[in-house]
């Protein structure tokens, strides 16, 4: 109720002190003294009664802060009827609480998606049918019915033949997962098949579900709240401030100078300037698409020593995108990829999602399926062009054949899943999936690095082994893999024990590790709500590298808060000094810090500037190639697909049919990969120059596109032998094979550094 009462408050005393002001000066303008101190002094009396009871507050909580020395400031100044320093001082307190209001109150980490998102009731089914009951009254041992798209209410253990579930919502993984008989299932997770029987092991209040909203309130309710930054100060400027009025009034026996002390020591630099800093600050970050829920966090933000991230959604884009397409002798990547996609069309699943929006990417006409059906967990069956297809999975047979068994390989070795094609009965081709990094990640952070970040960890429900290659990637210190919401939450505590922590995700299951950081930092794009709802600092854009950015700002912010607040009291140091002695009446002493003022503040107004250090300023004609160069990318992996493709059919059977996947390679190489990269050489290295420091940093990426030729060069040498020879011999096959893997492997690279490096660098 406090809380509600002093946001209601706050604003008022605003709207009443600056019209008390304006009225005021008006009045003063129109030559009507008395008048104006009329206005001065109700503004100033207008200001005393909530600034006592906010000091009455602070000291039955054990600490006096700035508030206090307003409140002894304000007396003083209706005592010797300073109306004018009465009515800024009222103004400058009124503006301060309203700015500190709105930048430190902490949030409340709302839990209201969390509990929308959990069931309230159960279907159960028994001798007399199925019947729905509030979900208290679910029982261990209890038979439920799920339908398709419902969450799981209750833990238990899968009495159906097969589950395809959602795991999404507590681990964070967005590939959808299959539990067989009697396979344990958690609550909270979504049923993303068809409808199947839930044997129940626990009730609501001990599931898992409701074991996560009580950690998030926990953790939660254990936060810290913040200490204001003008406080920390005040812990000596308000001592200092009344030792330095109560000797001057000692020594001198005049109460005027006491209260000309304690005029220009009104802590305006603590009242405003350093609040005008911090929100100064978190408007430069909401024009990037973070909103920092209030100044306590963005202050310690710029404190931060130690970052947690999840992977799914936060390093990785949190849904599942083509990773190559792997042909059968008979067939090529093209063909399988369209076929699969037309098929796919239908098909809610996330897989198939992924495979119609890289065939739509690339360009490919996709055909109509008819009596398409879909089996949960299993995949489509439908027919295309006359031809009866499927994509999806294969029972585990022995007798697939070598290109299979090395697809099964490589899925395995690049922690990817498999969705396969078979042509009328026929296993003809493949698409391997996978969660892949974010293009800014990297890039991100090694600027956090940069600004001081010294520990950074990845905290996952995901397996191990993708967990740990992602971490290696990016350079990470450690990594934490299959965690539940728990592990997490006592992770983070962990960490909190060391340094000022930051922990960033996008799940349900992030929530509580979220709440109980000193910062949570949730990705509101596309994250869920619950997690935007336990954060203090929520990425409205789909950038993780816009945290390096809000953790620059902040450290900008805060230090240029200090800064005024420091040389403010400095300044009031030196006039409280001049009082003291006499030399400054309460009227010039109100003058002279209406001057410190308006210097503090002018310099906390800084934060509101860009950082010119914090990103590279990208010109219009740059951005425009990026993106351009950028989509050019999407199109070319075709080709890419087919280089390996060549590699492969030569690996496999070095004849005919071989050397005609080699011509195809080599003929996509000459028309539309080698002129993307003399386009990339030629137009976009040189615009970026500027951005990047000189032309030098693009060195490495051009010698890159020296060897892509060279390799190119290489290939169309040997396919001249193969045609003088009428096909190609023994002796080219070992250099040949060479050529192209190596070129897949220098494209693969080459593709990814100038997407981390360069495209990253457009919005």
């Amino acid at each position: 109720m406090a809380a509600v009462v002093s946001a209601r408050l706050e604003p008022i005393l605003l709207a009443v002190t600056a019209a008390a002001l304006t009225a005021g000066g008006v009045a003063w303008l129109a030559g009507a003294g008395g008048l104006a101190d009329l206005f001065w002094g109700l503004g100033t009396l207008a200001a005393v009664v909530p600034a006592v009871g906010w000091v009455l507050t602070a000291l039955r909580h054990g600490h006096a802060g700035v508030d206090l020395i307003a409140v002894l400031a304000l007396g003083g100044t209706l005592a010797v009827r300073e109306y004018l320093a009465g009515a800024l001082i009222a103004l400058m307190l009124a503006s301060g609480r309203t700015l500190e209001a709105a930048a430190q109150r902490r949030a409340s980490h709302d839990l209201r998606a969390l509990l929308e998102h959990a069931p309230r009731s159960a279907r159960r089914r028994t001798d007399a049918g199925v019947a729905t009951v509030p979900l208290a009254e679910v029982a261990v041992g209890d038979l439920l019915v799920v339908g398709p798209g419902e969450v799981v209410p209750v833990d238990g253990r899968v009495a159906s033949v097969a589950a395809v579930l959602d795991e999404s919502v507590l681990t964070g993984e967005p590939l959808q997962v299959e539990r067989v008989r009697d396979e344990t299932v958690r609550s909270g997770v979504v049923n993303a098949g068809g409808a199947f029987e839930l044997r129940s092991t626990a009730t609501a209040e001990d599931s898992t579900y409701a074991r996560i909203v009580r950690l998030a309130q926990q953790a939660g309710a254990e936060s810290a709240p913040v200490v204001r930054l003008a406080d920390r100060y005040a812990a000596w400027f308000l001592p200092l401030s009344l030792l330095v009025a109560g000797l001057a009034w000692l020594i001198s026996g005049s109460a005027v100078r006491a209260v000309a002390v304690l005029v220009v020591a009104t802590p305006c630099p603590l009242l405003l300037a350093a609040p005008v800093a911090i929100v100064s600050g978190l408007s430069r970050a909401s024009r990037l698409g973070v909103v920092i829920r209030d100044g306590g966090a963005l202050e310690n933000l710029g404190r931060a020593r130690t970052l947690l991230l999840d992977k799914t959604g936060t390093l990785t884009r949190g849904r599942p995108r083509v990773l190559d397409v792997i042909a059968g002798p008979e067939a090529k990547p093209t063909e399988v990829l369209r076929l699969g996609a037309s098929l796919d069309q239908y098909s809610p699943h996330v897989l198939a999602q992924a495979i119609v929006d890289t065939a739509r990417e690339r360009k490919l006409e996709l055909s109509v399926p008819a009596d398409v059906t879909e089996e949960p967990g299993r995949g489509a069956t439908g027919t295309v062009d006359g031809h009866r297809v499927s994509v999806g999975r294969i029972g585990a047979t022995g007798d697939r054949p070598g290109w299979a068994k090395a697809v099964d390989n490589r899925a395995l070795l690049d922690g990817a899943a498999v969705a396969w094609l078979t042509v009328d009965g026929h296993l003809t081709g493949a698409v391997l999936l996978r969660d892949p990094l974010r293009h800014d990640a990297p890039r991100t952070l090694r600027h956090l690095r940069a600004a001081g970040i010294e520990r950074l960890l990845m905290l996952t429900g995901d397996r191990s082994a993708p967990a740990r290659e992602v971490a290696a990637v990016l350079g990470l210190d450690d990594v934490r893999a299959e965690l539940t919401p728990a592990d997490k939450v006592a992770a983070v505590r962990a960490e909190r024990e060391r340094a000022v922590t930051v922990m960033v995700g996008d799940g349900v299951n992030d929530a509580p590790a979220l709440a109980a950081a000193d910062i949570g930092v949730a990705m509101g794009a596309r994250g869920s709500t619950a997690s935007s709802e336990a954060a203090d600092i929520v990425l409205t854009t789909d950038r993780v590298d816009r945290l390096a950015d809000a953790v620059t700002i902040a450290q900008r912010a805060r230090r240029i808060a200090v800064q005024s607040a420091l040389g403010g009291m400095l300044m009031s140091l030196a006039a409280m000094a001049a009082a003291a002695v006499g030399f400054l009446p309460p009227a010039a002493g109100a003058l002279l810090q209406e001057g410190i003022d308006i210097a503090v503040i002018l310099n906390a107004l800084r934060a509101l500037r860009t950082d010119q250090n914090a990103r590279p300023a990208l010109t219009p004609t740059a951005e425009a190639l990026i993106h351009r160069f950028a989509a050019e990318h999407e199109d070319l992996q075709d080709v890419l697909e087919s280089v390996r493709d060549a590699a492969d059919r030569l690996s496999d059977s070095p004849g005919p049919k071989a050397l005609t996947a080699v011509e195809e390679a080599h003929r996509l190489l000459t028309e539309r990969l080698l002129p993307h990269e003399y386009a990339e050489e030629h137009q976009l290295y040189p615009a970026l120059a500027p951005t990047l420091g000189g032309p030098e940093a693009t060195a490495t990426m051009s010698r890159a596109h020296t060897e892509i030729e060279r390799l190119s060069r290489r290939i169309a040498t040997h396919l001249q032998l193969a045609h003088v020879n009428s096909g190609l011999t023994p002796e080219q096959l070992d250099d040949l094979r060479s050529c192209l893997y190596g070129l897949n492997t220098v494209l693969r690279l080459h593709f990814t550094q100038e997407e981390e490096n360069y495209f990253s660098l457009a919005p």
